[in-house]
């Protein structure tokens, strides 16, 4: 391994490598909990949901402010163009997230569908009912699916560029510094923490995301919030700084709202609902794990994971695609192996399995076939063997 020079963090791709794959556990985990799912696998397992909700609160909000920090450095690439930037991310963004609505996640509205009494064929589905905008049966179609993370993502990157086009670049300095003036001390974990809580609390959804981007306020604060963050810890060495300071209180305030978290669960589990009067405690416990566990981890991959590798490569090119296929695989394995009689373990391992080697498969598959790849999200051209580092290009 060798240590990353200056213009190039590692630590981000590792840290955005390692948050898709514990992406994939977690939806593969969603299915034998009791929160429901398109297509519920065998039984529910009582305890499935408490490691998930050590996941819930914070792992959007990273993968959010991940995508700020590569926004920031990508524009940094583009010498600071912001109409360069928007075309860059409309094609890289906006080309996969079309081919994923119309090719990607048709399959699984219609895995609904059947596991609901729909009786035609895949080919008459895609031909008369999946575009057709109208409620069929429960499923209304079409839909987005877990690419509604790819519209969020284009449209808090439309809004970044709109900001920078209408505003003076001295005005925009003066907002970042002030910004970073409050950040960049002991406001920077409480304040956050206030912040996250406000949203989830009082504005309206809560900690519900309704995947609609018209409706989703609350989620539209807090992760925009996160998106704009990231972009500015990419420019700011004092608020890189401040992270390497406070990220080991951080990191113990993160365990401690997990631990109330975890405790409110263990007491009403399931879809039993928390009291009134203990829910705003519930929700302030999953703001500090929100805000912590991302301040954290930033600052254990800068301290501590800053260095490249042989597959670092080739696993941060492989994210995006990986992303792209990995929940329309999942769907499509779920329902043979409901019939084969296995108990949760096995069918958690077989899912997990699966899914992982699907989604790869799909990624190796289209990097090798030119007009394939800027489909799911790459390149066109396959880039030459690295001699020298250069930023990723992270969604």
């Amino acid at each position: 391994m060798k240590p990353a020079p200056p213009q190039r963090h590692y630590g981000m791709d590792w840290l955005r490598i390692g948050a898709f794959v514990l992406l994939i556990f977690y939806h593969v985990g969603y299915n034998f909990t009791p929160w429901g799912y398109q297509t519920p696998t065998r039984g529910v397992v009582s305890w499935a949901e408490i490691p998930l909700l050590g996941l819930s609160p914070w792992r959007l909000s990273l993968l959010f402010a991940i995508s700020g920090y590569a926004s920031a450095a990508l524009l940094a690439k583009d010498k600071g163009s912001t109409s360069a930037f928007f075309r860059s991310r409309l094609a890289r963004l906006g080309i996969p997230l079309i081919f994923g609505l119309l090719v990607v996640v048709p399959p699984q509205p219609y895995m609904g569908l059947v596991n609901s009494g729909y009786e035609h064929n895949y080919f008459y589905y895609l031909i008369h009912d999946a575009f057709s905008f109208q409620k069929i049966r429960y499923e209304y179609v079409p839909r987005v699916m877990h690419l509604w993370f790819v519209i969020y993502l284009l449209a808090y990157t439309a809004l970044l560029c709109a900001v920078r086009a209408a505003l003076p670049q001295g005005w925009r300095d003066s907002i970042r510094k002030a910004v970073e003036k409050v950040l960049a001390g002991p406001l920077l974990l409480p304040l956050g923490i206030g912040l996250v809580y406000a949203v989830r609390e009082y504005v309206p959804y809560g900690w519900t995301d309704m995947h609609s981007l018209l409706e989703d306020r609350a989620a539209h604060l807090h992760y925009c919030g996160m998106f704009l963050f990231g972009f500015l810890l990419r420019q700011s060495e004092t608020l890189r700084l401040a992270i390497a300071r406070q990220w080991k209180l951080a990191a113990v305030l993160a365990v401690a709202g997990f631990v109330w978290t975890a405790g409110d669960t263990a007491i009403f589990p399931g879809n039993v609902p928390t009291p009134p009067e203990w829910r705003a405690p519930l929700c302030f416990s999953k703001s500090v794990q929100s805000w912590s566990t991302v301040i954290a981890l930033f600052g254990i991959a800068d301290r501590y994971w800053n260095y490249d590798a042989s597959w670092r490569a080739t696993l941060a090119e492989a994210v995006f695609p990986v992303y792209i296929a990995h929940q329309t695989v999942m769907v499509l394995v779920m329902y043979p192996i409901r019939d084969w009689g296995m108990t949760a373990l096995p069918e958690f391992l077989v899912l997990a399995g699966s899914v992982a080697a699907g989604s790869w498969l799909f990624y190796l598959i289209g990097r090798e076939i030119g007009p394939l790849r800027p489909l799911i999200g790459l390149k066109r051209q396959r880039p030459p063997k690295r001699r020298t580092p250069k930023e990723p290009a992270l969604a």
